[in-house]
């Protein structure tokens, strides 16, 4: 019997792996916006990889519902929504789903999964990321733009996912302390507010110094709150993560030649923060910066770089500029 997945949250992220595992034989349905539900319905949908990955799925074997209460009974629930949305979520989902069914959060941020659990208290909830990035191209299109693994809680409940995802060549890990992978990938993603407000794709965002330098300030304050922590790191990339800062800072033609790796991005990638605020959505930064903010005041530090870029991002939501060069951005965000 095939593996019954429903895609709670079906933007980017949702689409694309709700569509990596249908093409993996799991039988997937979507619960979104009537927005993508039209799009999907018009054009299908499409997935494609910097590896060469391409797979579409006819629309009219595209199942998407826009209301919970359609929602068929399902073996696993994907959760991919806005952290800000997650406690709407599980409440809508709690009279829904069964005790049986395995819940997963595929979310930017630390907390979403202890927030479903506390809504879902007789459900299993594991907690989870994607360590790549998606763009959402129209008609019906999500690209994987950047390399990376789906990383889940080790249990006996994600073997079938893992084989399902293998089928398009999605790499799988389960971990067994994702506390530690999520405070990783939270280092990682802290360059997201740069890419949305530098107006940049993500590669030529990176291949920039001044950037880079930006995003290594996040990151010092960040490792100084998760050492504070005593929470142990993943090494998510290349280099270190204790390391990132030093190299995010070298000349150019030094970065290039010491972190080719960090720069194996597809040319059209951009951060899903920059795919908010173009939709004139709230982005995820209170979930981002705000959480190193939390973990540096409860250990008796600051962290005044993310706090200044987290506002400038706010700032960004209501119309503020989205095209600062990477000196502006460093002038603003190391000021005393």
């Amino acid at each position: 019997m095939a593996l019954r997945i429903g895609i709670v949250g079906a933007g980017s992220i949702g689409c694309y792996i709700g569509a990596a595992l249908q093409m993996g034989g799991a039988e997937v349905c979507f619960l979104g916006r009537p927005r993508m539900a039209k799009e999907l319905a018009e054009c299908g949908l499409h997935i494609s990889d910097l590896r060469g990955l391409k797979h579409s799925i006819d629309a009219q074997h595209v199942r998407f519902y826009t209301e919970f209460s359609a929602l068929p009974e399902q073996d696993i629930v994907i959760i991919t929504v806005k952290s800000g949305d997650t406690a709407s979520v599980a409440e809508q989902l709690a009279p829904l789903i069964s005790t049986n069914t395995t819940v997963i959060s595929l979310q930017n941020g630390v907390a979403n999964a202890t927030i479903l659990r506390q809504a879902l208290p007789s459900s299993k909830v594991l907690a989870g990321m994607i360590a790549f990035n998606v763009l959402q191209m129209g008609e019906g299109r999500f690209h994987a733009g950047t390399d990376g693994a789906v990383m889940v809680e080790a249990v006996a409940e994600v073997t079938e996912l893992g084989a399902a995802l293998a089928v398009s060549g999605t790499p799988f890990e389960a971990q067994a302390d994702m506390r530690s992978v999520l405070w990783s990938k939270l280092l990682l993603n802290l360059n997201n507010p740069i890419n949305a407000l530098s107006g940049l794709p993500l590669k030529a965002e990176l291949s920039q110094r001044a950037y880079r330098r930006c995003l290594g300030l996040l990151q010092r304050e960040a490792l100084a709150a998760i050492t504070a922590a005593e929470i142990p790191l993943q090494r998510l990339t290349a280099v270190p993560a204790s390391m990132l800062p030093f190299i995010l800072a070298l000349p150019d033609f030094l970065f290039t030649r010491l972190a080719q790796p960090m720069l194996a991005i597809d040319p059209m990638a951009r951060s899903s923060m920059w795919e908010d605020l173009e939709r004139g959505r709230k982005t995820e930064v209170e979930w981002l910066n705000g959480e190193v903010l939390s973990l540096a005041f409860d250990h008796g530090l600051t962290a005044p770089a993310n706090a200044r870029l987290k506002a400038l991002v706010h700032s960004a939501e209501e119309g503020g500029r989205r095209d600062y060069s990477g000196a502006e951005l460093w002038t603003l965000i190391s000021k005393a």
